[in-house]
């Protein structure tokens, strides 16, 4: 087995691979993550996800064919999750300061996830200024195209995790354990998972390090409500990652392990009380 770890998408990335005779495919792959993170990155103001930020509104933009797959990924979900996953809320975000600020808040009404129009697969515009923020999905992204990129260089088996967005492919599986909510330097044990992927959305360290919860619930009827509170740990089991980090955010909000979206979606939602 050969495992390297690099820090990208704003935490460690470990990729593990099974064989000892393809190095160079882990170098493939974590070039492959570097460049949706410089593609999708918000803190980064020279980003394609900034440039969609400042100027879909006003013009056309022609996009990457991988924040082309993402942006169609999440109008996917926010369509089967009616509207509660949604990508256009960093500006609620910057707002708290928990993003960096490239665009005066006070200017627009913001759209969503929902306002981007595709002229061409790879041309796209907004009929409402946007502030989206790509960084779970992207992340969870990230982690199935570096699979990709370790499969199509000959490696059959292994795991990639990129801080808790974990995927596992091949013939080998992966024990997987949670934080305990009540207890975050503990982990829970829940199984092990083969050919899959699983993530999970937390507040473990949010109340400790800042004052504003980073899950933000799209169809809040009051200020008050924008930042979702909670205890519990909320973890979806699907067949790619993308798909398990969004759908994370529809558990955390819903609270339901039966939402019709993760049946559509065929996921499995865990649910960790404190």
């Amino acid at each position: 087995m050969t495992t390297r770890c690099q820090a990208l998408l704003g935490t460690f990335v470990e990729i593990s691979i099974d064989q000892d005779e393809h190095p160079s495919a882990i170098d493939k792959a974590f070039a492959t993550i570097k460049q949706i993170q410089d593609l999708m990155s918000f803190h980064n103001p020279l980003s394609e996800l900034n440039a969609i930020n400042q100027r879909s509104h006003l013009t056309e933009i022609a996009i990457h064919p991988w924040t082309a797959q993402i942006l169609h990924i999440a109008q996917e979900i926010y369509t089967q999750s009616n509207g509660l996953f949604n990508c256009g809320i960093g500006h609620l975000l910057v707002a708290v300061g928990l993003l960096p600020q490239h665009l005066d808040l006070t200017q627009y009404q913001f759209g969503g996830i929902e306002d981007i129009n595709f002229i061409t697969p790879k041309l796209i515009s907004s009929s409402k200024p946007l502030c989206l923020d790509l960084g779970g999905i992207a992340k969870g992204f990230a982690v199935d195209q570096a699979v990709e990129v370790l499969r199509l260089n000959g490696v059959e088996s292994g795991c990639v995790n990129a801080g808790g967005d974990l995927r596992v492919f091949g013939g080998s599986s992966r024990p997987v354990h949670i934080r305990n909510p009540k207890s975050p330097g503990h982990l829970i044990a829940i199984g092990s998972i083969h050919n899959a992927a699983i993530a999970t959305s937390s507040l473990y360290f949010s109340k400790r390090d800042r004052k504003h919860s980073h899950i933000i619930n799209p169809l809040a009827k009051s200020e008050s409500d924008i930042h979702a509170d909670f205890v519990e740990s909320f973890s979806i089991v699907a067949d790619q990652c993308v798909y398990a980090d969004a759908l994370t955010k529809v558990f955390a909000l819903a609270k339901n392990h039966d939402h019709p979206c993760f049946k559509h979606f065929s996921a499995q939602a865990v649910r960790i009380k404190a």
